[in-house]
């Protein structure tokens, strides 16, 4: 295939020659021709960038199919630009030995979308099941519980730190402490009393708590969803990674007179200031990536009070079009974008011949016209637990998505394609042939 014309995240005009599954060349537009038996697909000048990597998702199965599955998940993942996204391990039964990794694996290849498989920490994981498994990191590691309540104290947390130094295998972090909550919002039962429960504090102090456990075993860690710019600071300072979801970047606590308890998440929606500073650290470039935490749960489920209602909402399939309007908009640049949703994930998680559009690298690609905004309905959207929290807010939605060279969806229709998703981690290195000749992007 040959998609002529398309303009990069930089700017720059091009045309991409696609072989097999891989990017074959990179050259400026025009200076490529097609041919004899090549499929020609005009770019029109429409935006080509990498498909996203979600490092961090909940599909949910196995044991909550009626909140999302593997294959709902994922074709709400590749509608949204997403191609490869990482599942955590607070299912049921839990990600924390041999046999729970390998039911999930099984369900894993009903994936339309590249996979990576997290195992968890709790009192009675099996590290070497896990360790001998193809996982894609260690985590989430709960400090605090969440949904699956897999909360663990710090002695557990530094135990797994340093099992996870010997496998030579990432650790990501869900950094609240719940000592530091604040006991007094229960006596409350308005939308906003969650936040006030699980407070900055809490998050801020076990951020601070996790970097220096891993400073300490000179390692690094992961910190997740950080909601606080003071969390992304300590963690930027300590020399550690972490990431935003598109909840904390773009709603606050002044949105939950609307959202009620549909704004319930883990950790929670922040003071619209602080939301403002996170965004700061987003456009600068301190924040390592965007990851949807991507956790849903039925209308029903969440349609309680605010102390019963599950936490968790849905984002994979809204998180880069959310971006690329706000790029659109000139208030991010289409680079920070690329780098925030696919390139930084790619080098920070070791994921090789990903995360750009260069020659060599899988033919995971994303076409959109930034142009043509539109609005988000969840009606329009494709996963299970048909609900968003970002009703009615303006989106860039992917003409079409490409997983490995194959359309996975096309925007055009509503339409999948047959191709279906790898485990990332089963042949880590792949790819390693002689280099490609270097291209611009």
């Amino acid at each position: 295939m040959l998609i002529q014309n398309v303009t990069l995240a930089d700017g720059s005009r091009h045309d991409v020659r696609i072989d097999g599954e891989r990017i074959a060349a990179v050259e400026r537009a025009g200076e490529l021709d097609p041919g004899p038996d090549e499929t020609v697909t005009e770019g029109s000048g429409n935006r080509l960038l990498p498909g996203m990597i979600d490092v961090h998702v909940h599909f949910r199965q196995p044991g909550f199919d009626h909140k999302e599955t593997w294959e709902t998940g994922s074709k709400s993942a590749a509608a949204g630009g997403v191609t490869t996204v990482v599942d955590q391990p607070n299912t049921d039964p839990a990600t924390v030995d041999g046999e729970g990794y390998d039911e999930k694996a099984t369900l894993a290849a009903d994936s339309l979308v590249d996979y990576g498989i997290n195992g968890g920490v709790t009192g009675d994981w099996r590290p070497e099941e896990l360790f001998d498994r193809d996982l894609f990191a260690l985590g989430e590691v709960f400090l605090a519980d969440s949904t699956g309540d897999m909360g663990i104290d710090g002695d557990l947390f530094a135990d797994a730190l340093e099992r996870a130094i010997e496998a030579e295998t990432t650790v990501t972090v869900h950094a609240e402490d719940a000592t530091l909550f604040n006991k007094s919002a229960r006596d409350r039962d308005d939308p906003d009393a969650w936040s006030a429960y699980r407070t900055a504090r809490a998050e801020i102090e076990a951020v601070r708590r996790a970097c220096s456990l891993a400073d300490d075993r000179d390692t690094q860690i992961h910190i997740a969803h950080t909601s606080t710019p003071e969390g992304v600071d300590i963690a930027s300072e300590a020399g550690m990674t972490c990431e935003v979801t598109p909840h904390h970047l773009f709603l606050s606590r002044s949105d939950l007179t609307d959202l009620g308890t549909h704004g319930r998440m883990n950790p929670p929606l922040r003071r619209e200031r602080r939301r403002q500073q996170l965004y700061e650290r987003v456009a600068d470039g301190t924040v390592d990536m965007i990851a949807t935490d991507h956790a849903p749960h039925t209308l029903g489920e969440k349609e309680t009070d605010i102390w019963s209602a599950p936490s968790g909402v849905p984002g994979v399939e809204t998180a880069l079009p959310l971006l690329l309007a706000e790029a659109a908009a000139d208030r991010l640049s289409f680079e920070r974008v690329r780098d925030l949703t696919a390139t930084n994930p790619a080098e920070l998680f070791d994921l090789p011949d990903r995360g750009r559009v260069e020659a060599g690298n899988y033919a995971d690609l994303v076409l959109v016209d930034p142009s043509e905004p539109a609005q988000i309905h969840a009606e329009n959207l494709h996963t299970k637990c048909e609900w968003t929290p970002f009703e009615g807010r303006d989106a860039v939605f992917p003409e079409w998505t490409m997983l490995r060279g194959e359309t996975v969806y096309d925007g055009e229709d509503d339409s999948f394609g047959e191709v279906r998703g790898e485990n990332v981690r089963v042949n880590p290195d792949e790819g390693s042939d002689p280099e490609p000749p270097e291209a611009e992007e």
